[in-house]
């Protein structure tokens, strides 16, 4: 096993297509981490700016609870990640930001509760799909990797059965699965050392970099995608197996590998993405627009159909039920929205499993940090940080034995100021565990596919006939 393996690589290292190889990707590498370089500096401090403002934002309502009951905490920005080198996925379009906002009609000229608000960066929110033309390491495994592996197999043995080489082989007495093996493992490691040195090259530029520091949890995380790196080369080292031993001639082998790559990781992820995207679209985001000024339209009317214009106010209980409703209300819409447009993405996302390479987008968005599910993690941790704040605003309320308990009103709120280190600060954080638990689908489906694909590649071999 190890003789064919060392001849096999000793082939592929005196090959042109390991030198292309080799140059391909290290260009490649070396392009995305003086890209990333160019840009990560000023989105983290872009960041840090806003973060900043924020907190400065939330200690200057903290005169008194009434503020922090109608101003909110602001702004709340999502975190950038350090792996967006790794997948950009759809961070260009999703929003970087959740609005703590207090826009809406006023009642009986009381300003409204804050809510929240998920503003949108971009019209192709819309139309959340994956990204695969970013250049990336999910676009560079995804596209560039794929084609090399299938270089490296294409003949792997319809050209020694050309040559007939593949005859005094097994003329031995050599079993063939010994044989398959042993061209897998020389095709694997003729691969891996051109991009395990790009890959080398590549972090050994981001991390030496002043403005970039990659914590312990950011080197599990790429040790993590290099492991799915390997099981994703692994995969396309198999089908270019099962193609060159179905297949006697090495020119029709490479057509035919050539047609399958072009349909599996360009034609397929890119064409569902897009049908899947446009199939229950949200409404318009002027319609929703629409919709939520008439909800609060609709609270104003309730409350002049019931107590008019007149200048005596009902009692502070009462507005401020009206105030807090209208407040439920405003946001319960916004959410419903934004299930709309999740359900949109998921839909769009699911679609594209069959294909390998969507499969590894998803997987590299999720490690990384970035794309639709880092985006998701950041509504769930914005929704949590809500529930603190308000929780916060409502039990140092009660803590106050003069107030009235009534909350969205200032007659009805506690007058004592608020010490500002005790407010709740938003954190944007990640788990490990959700992404483990998010990608475990995908996971398994690739490990599917290789084992389907190298099962098929043992019995094309078996049966084929010297």
């Amino acid at each position: 096993m190890w003789h064919i393996a060392k001849r096999e690589l000793y082939d592929n290292l005196n090959s042109l297509r390991f030198a292309l190889a080799t140059v391909l990707l290290l260009a490649l590498m070396l392009t995305n981490a003086v890209l990333y370089l160019r840009e990560h500096p000023a989105r983290a401090q872009a960041y840090h700016n806003a973060a900043a403002d924020a907190v400065k934002t939330l200690k200057s309502r903290s005169t008194n609870l009434y503020s922090l009951a109608t101003g909110g905490p602001g702004d709340l920005h999502k975190s950038p990640s350090p792996l967006r080198f790794c997948a950009e996925g759809d961070e260009a379009f999703l929003p970087t930001r959740a609005s703590g906002a207090n826009y809406g009609q006023r009642i009986a000229n009381m300003p409204p509760v804050w809510r929240l608000f998920y503003p949108q960066e971009t019209p192709n929110l819309r139309n959340i799909r994956p990204d695969f033309t970013t250049l990336d390491w999910a676009f560079i495994v995804g596209y560039v990797l794929s084609f090399v592996a299938l270089l490296f197999t294409f003949d792997s043995i319809s050209g020694e059965l050309e040559r007939g080489t593949l005859r005094l082989t097994l003329a031995n007495p050599i079993p063939r699965h010994v044989v398959l093996v042993g061209k897998f493992l020389g095709a694997f490691i003729s691969i891996n050392i051109p991009f395990a040195v790009a890959v080398l090259m590549n972090l050994l530029l981001i991390s030496t970099a002043d403005t970039v520091q990659l914590n312990a949890e950011a080197w599990g995380r790429l040790g993590i995608l290099y492991g799915i790196i390997i099981l994703y080369t692994c995969l396309f080292i198999a089908l270019g197996l099962l193609i060159s031993a179905a297949v006697r001639e090495s020119g029709v082998s490479l057509v035919v590998l050539l047609l399958i790559w072009v349909s599996f990781v360009i034609f397929i992820p890119n064409t569902l993405a897009s049908i899947g995207s446009r199939t229950a679209v949200p409404i318009a985001y002027m319609e929703f627009w629409t919709q939520r000024m008439q909800l609060a339209d609709e609270a104003r009317a309730a409350y002049r159909n019931k107590y008019g214009d007149s200048q005596t106010t009902p009692s502070v209980h009462v507005l401020g039920e009206y105030v807090t409703t209208e407040a439920e209300e405003y946001e319960r819409f916004n959410e419903a929205y934004l299930k709309q447009q999740i359900a949109q993405g998921k839909r769009a996302r699911a679609i594209t499993r069959i294909s390998p390479t969507a499969i590894i987008q998803r997987l590299f968005e999720s490690f990384a940090g970035t794309g639709f599910e880092r985006h998701l993690q950041f509504i769930e941790n914005v929704q949590r940080y809500a529930r603190e704040y308000r929780e916060f605003v409502v039990d140092t309320d009660r803590a106050d034995p003069e107030s009235l308990h009534v909350v969205g009103i200032q007659e009805g709120m506690s007058q004592k100021p608020v010490n500002p280190d005790a407010i709740p600060k938003f954190k944007d954080t990640l788990s490990l565990n959700r992404d483990f638990n998010t990608a475990a689908m995908d996971l398994l489906l690739l490990v599917l596919f290789l084992g389907v694909l190298a099962s098929g590649a043992y019995l094309a071999f078996v049966r084929l006939e010297i």
